[in-house]
């Protein structure tokens, strides 16, 4: 007897639980469509963007002036990056002799003044060596200024540092 009441209690619980969840989805979803936009006769709807203006289509000429000034663009960079950068004779005006630059002295590059951090060898080559100097300047930006000793004039060349690695830049100037 005690198993059949347990029985009759599990199936009107179930009863119970399908007739409230029958309820639930009913009303889950709001009102029907048809109930919601009963009323719609008298609403006003807002105005439509205007369409955005085409852009003119460039002439050929333009387009191939702009592709010509692009590819002189990467040549460029890929120069500069492979290390064959146009280098034209950079001018040397010196108040000492480069072996004398040291820690603390001044040194302008193309009118721009920068600071000497270190004076070094960079490689020993045997019979010259491959000298760097290290600049910073205001903003403390890395430089190098890099030479060889035997002949300073024809061999100059200025690197900034990016991230970690030096990149040729091209320079007219150099005094100190």
């Amino acid at each position: 007897m005690i198993k059949s009441k347990k029985k009759e209690v599990k199936k009107v619980k179930k009863a119970k639980k399908a007739e409230t969840k029958e309820e639930k989805d009913e009303h889950a979803g709001g009102i029907s469509l048809d109930d919601a936009f009963a009323d719609s006769d008298d609403v006003e709807y807002g105005k439509s963007k205007s369409r955005k203006e085409k852009q003119k289509k460039a002439s050929d000429e333009e387009i191939e002036e702009e592709l010509e000034e692009a590819e002189k663009e990467i040549e460029e960079i890929a120069r500069a990056e492979s290390g064959n950068a146009v280098q034209k004779e950079i001018s040397i005006k010196a108040s000492k002799p480069i072996a004398k630059v040291k820690k603390g002295d001044k040194i302008r590059v193309d009118g721009k003044e920068y600071e000497v951090d270190q004076h070094y060898v960079l490689i020993d080559h045997g019979m010259t060596k491959e000298m760097a100097i290290e600049l910073f300047d205001k903003n403390d930006k890395d430089y190098q200024l890099r030479y060889f000793s035997d002949q300073v004039e024809t061999t100059m060349e200025f690197y900034e540092l990016q991230e970690i690695l030096f990149v040729k830049k091209v320079v007219g100037k150099v005094e100190w």
